[in-house]
């Protein structure tokens, strides 16, 4: 894909276009790249769920979604005018830049710049779609410059269709699903019957040629062509709602805004859920910043969606500080700080927003966040000879950011339970460093549904004997829900079957590990963490091959730090592998360690 490296990394970079002459002619220089080698097909998602207790593993906490209390989040990313490193396919050196990791809340990205159309980089589109999030370019017209490019446009409607035709050939060459129109200047009023057709000529090209192709419309221009922001749906801006998937209102709202648009949506005869009520993170006409949540909390009394804009205000405000934000190497205060108060912005705001386990098997991640100070694998840093294949000791490989190498993240903020550490990891740039201990938490919701009842794991950790004792945990249910039981993934003398929906399990004995990582039909040991049992820089892998006497549901997987009292340092988890796994189609030795649960016949749910 890349035999002309230097030519191939220009043309991968990102970039907005600036007239109707550009987009009309597809003056892209990645015109004649095959991005289907380069984007990661958008994965498909369950439905959400309602955590009422977000970080608590072993509760009852998931409050059924239906179209009654359906909320969704849009955020729009808006960073001093975006195009920065990030811009960049193959990577930077700022490992330390802005991420976005709490996909599993969001519904749609956007990325946006004030530039006329802005395309999304390559590596916002792969972190989302890994996560099943849907991306948005942006169509903006303002200024002088912008209204006569919309003055153009709307000339006639064999323009608007060729523009059209433009925008769709874009979304489908980049493979994103969509557009946020802001039209933010004055439209003469005999283009206005001209403007709809343009935005329901985008709405049905989109949906009809873009797979989950979705259109928004910002509260801005109402139907006589002024530029006047409502801050709500209203009778001056409801054929706009009408004529696309979905308006973000602008952020200038109040609570009458609330009253106003339910009683829109009530006479239109539509969901609520259509309707992003904005929040500028910044604070710009809301309560905002730490304090998002207020604002949030009175959005979803009225059961509208959100649209989250500048989220980045987590980063770009650490220059106030005295941070320098703008070092090209990264830096380690930087990189600290921002994943600090990012993940308290988010934490704080959890409790309003709807979380999607994951659904899709195997499901493997490294906690590679897109970014790292160096590359490892399996535990070892990567060398810079490493790509050439020569075997000799060489310095580290350089820092990167890339964020189409960000693996799955965490489905909740994991403020005061684990850290990201980037001096360490086992594959990728980064790994978690538990900080909470002696009960468990969260870090993933799943609904991995296993009909055959056979299952098997593997986690890498790092732990010093002496500092503690660590498990990972699967919350599971039976096929019937009778109720929910756990599974405790630890190093323990003997698997061992407890009352009260309880399993202690045993690692797979080492000395068959060859058994699965072989060639297996059904499934293997992802080869990240095929290796057998030897310490690697003190990575160590478990591995567990679980078998039920029935079909059960992974609902959740979690972790438990047993941390002593004289501890020195904490234990860290590199990556997580779950996959469904047939026991009965391979030969095991009887002292390989295989659990036998009896999930329905057995004592587990007495």
């Amino acid at each position: 894909m890349c035999d002309n490296k230097d030519e191939c990394c220009n043309q991968l970079e990102a970039e907005a276009l600036h007239t109707n002459e550009q987009l009309l002619e597809f003056n892209v220089r990645s015109k004649d790249i095959d991005w289907r080698d380069y984007v990661v097909p958008k994965k498909p998602r369950s439905a959400p769920v309602y955590l009422q207790r977000q970080f608590n593993l072993i509760s009852n906490y998931r409050e059924p979604i239906g179209n009654h209390n359906r909320r969704k989040v849009l955020v729009c990313h808006d960073m001093m005018g975006n195009y920065l490193e990030d811009r960049h396919y193959h990577s930077s050196k700022k490992y330390d830049d802005y991420r976005f990791y709490h996909w599993s809340a969001v519904d749609y990205f956007c990325y946006f710049s004030h530039n006329y159309i802005t395309i999304p980089p390559c590596g916002w589109i792969n972190a989302a779609h890994k996560h099943g999030v849907s991306v948005l370019g942006t169509f903006i017209t303002e200024g002088k410059d912008g209204s006569k490019r919309l003055h153009d446009i709307l000339q006639s409607t064999e323009m608007i269709d060729n523009i059209v035709d433009a925008m769709v050939k874009i979304c489908k060459h980049y493979h994103f699903e969509g557009w946020l129109i802001n039209v933010e200047c004055k439209v003469e009023l005999d283009s206005m019957e001209n403007l709809y057709y343009f935005v329901n000529r985008l709405r049905e090209a989109v949906e009809k040629h873009v797979n989950s192709g979705i259109v928004f419309w910002y509260d801005s221009v109402i139907e006589t062509g002024s530029l006047a922001w409502q801050n709500e749906l209203n009778d001056k801006n409801v054929r706009f709602f009408k004529s696309t998937h979905a308006t973000l209102i602008n952020y200038n709202w109040d609570d009458k805004s609330l009253e106003q648009t339910r009683s829109v949506c009530e006479q239109e005869r539509v969901h609520s859920q259509s309707v992003f009520f904005g929040i500028d993170i910044f604070g710009r006409g809301q309560i905002a910043k730490f304090q998002s949540k207020q604002t949030l909390a009175r959005i979803v009394k009225y059961r509208f969606s959100t649209g989250i804009f500048a989220p980045g205000w987590t980063y770009e405000t650490l220059q106030q500080y005295g941070y320098n934000i703008k070092q090209l190497q990264g830096d380690d205060a930087v990189n600290t700080t921002f994943l600090l108060r990012n993940d308290k912005f988010w934490w704080l705001l959890w409790d309003h927003l709807a979380t999607h386990p994951y659904i899709a098997m195997p499901f493997y991640t490294d906690f590679c966040m897109g970014s790292g100070k160096r590359t490892y694998v399996s535990g070892l840093p990567k060398s810079s000879s490493d790509e050439d294949g020569v075997g000799k000791a060489a310095a580290a490989s350089e820092s990167f950011f890339n964020l189409s190498r960000q693996s799955l993240q965490p489905s909740v903020p994991l403020y005061d339970l684990a850290t990201r550490c980037y001096d360490d990891a086992f594959n990728g740039g980064s790994c978690l460093r538990i900080t909470h201990f002696d009960s468990s938490f969260r870090l993933f919701s799943t609904d991995f549904k296993l009909p055959g009842g056979g299952l098997v794991f593997a986690y890498a950790y790092k732990l010093n004997p002496q500092d503690g004792e660590f498990d990972c945990i699967l919350r599971f249910c039976t096929s019937n829900n009778a109720r929910d039981c756990y599974l405790f993934l630890g190093d323990y003398y003997d698997t061992v079957s407890l009352q009260r929906g309880r399993c202690y399990v045993s690692p797979f004995k080492p000395k068959y590990n060859e058994l699965l990582s072989g060639p297996l039909e059904c499934s293997q040991i992802p080869k990240d963490m095929a290796f057998p049992d030897f310490q690697a820089n003190g990575w160590r892998v478990r591995y567990y091959v679980v078998e039920f006497d029935g079909g059960v549901q992974v609902k959740d997987i979690g972790v438990l730090y047993r941390k002593t009292a004289d501890a020195k340092d904490s234990a860290y988890l590199g990556a997580v592998y779950l996959n469904e796994f047939n026991v009965n189609q391979h030969d095991f030795p009887g002292d390989s360690n295989i659990a036998l649960i009896q999930a329905y016949g057995g004592d587990l749910l007495n």
